[in-house]
C-alpha cells in the first residue's frame, strides 16, 4: 500500500507541497535562490514553519528579487526584526541580503546560477530508492561540496544540511519513499 513520505503532516498545504513541489526539477536560477534562501531560515526549525510563511516572507523580502534585496541596509534589517510573518533572527535576515549580493557577482561573472547548482549532481536528478525515513542521509559529498562552494562564492546559512534539503527540494535529488505515490516509480501524484 502507497503512503506520503512520513515527514509530511495532515495540513492540506503541506501535503499539496509534497506532492507538487518537493522533489519536482526547478531549473529557474531565480526559484532556486529563493529556495536556497528559503532552507536557510529553517535552519533549527521544522520546514513546516517556513513553508507557512513563505508569503510573508515574499513579501519581506521583494519577492526574492535579488536585486532588490541587495540594496537592502541596516534600516531594512531592523524593519525586518520588527515583522511577525518571518522568522525575526538577524544572522537568518542578514544571510539573504548577503546570499542576494552573492548571487548578483556570480551573475556578473557570467555564471549562470542554475547550471552551477545542478553542476553538482551532473545535471540530472539523482533518484534514490529509500524503504524508510531513516535510510536518507542527512548530507551527502554533494552537499557538502555545494556548501563549500557557496560559501566560497559568499553565501551563508548554507551547510551540508541545508544543501542536502536544497537539493532535495529542488528535485536534484528525488528522495520520495518507494513507498511514497510521489516516487517516479509509482507516478501517482
Amino acid at each position: 500500500m502507497l503512503a506520503r513520505c512520513g515527514w509530511v503532516n495532515g495540513d492540506a498545504e503541506y501535503i499539496r507541497y509534497h506532492d507538487e513541489e518537493w522533489g519536482v526539477p526547478e531549473y529557474d536560477s531565480r526559484a532556486l535562490f529563493e529556495k536556497l534562501c528559503l532552507d536557510g531560515q529553517q535552519a533549527g526549525l521544522s520546514w513546516y514553519i517556513i513553508l507557512c510563511k513563505i508569503p510573508a516572507y515574499r513579501a519581506a523580502f521583494a519577492g526574492f528579487d535579488p536585486e532588490q534585496i541587495a540594496r537592502f541596509g541596516e534600516q531594512d534589517v531592523v524593519r525586518l526584526l520588527q515583522n511577525p510573518g518571518i522568522v525575526r533572527n538577524r544572522l537568518k535576515i542578514q544571510s539573504v541580503i548577503r546570499n542576494a549580493r552573492a548571487y548578483l557577482a556570480m551573475e556578473q561573472q557570467g555564471i549562470d546560477f542554475s547550471r552551477w547548482l545542478w553542476d553538482f549532481v551532473g545535471g540530472e536528478p539523482v533518484l534514490n530508492r529509500w524503504q524508510s525515513l531513516d535510510q536518507v542521509p542527512a548530507t551527502t559529498p554533494a552537499s557538502e561540496a555545494m556548501a563549500r562552494a557557496l560559501k566560497k562564492q559568499g553565501f551563508s546559512f548554507v551547510g551540508g544540511t541545508i544543501c542536502y534539503a536544497f537539493m532535495q527540494a529542488v528535485g536534484m535529488v528525488n528522495d520520495h519513499l518507494l513507498t511514497c505515490p510521489c516516487h517516479p516509480d509509482n507516478v501517482s501524484c
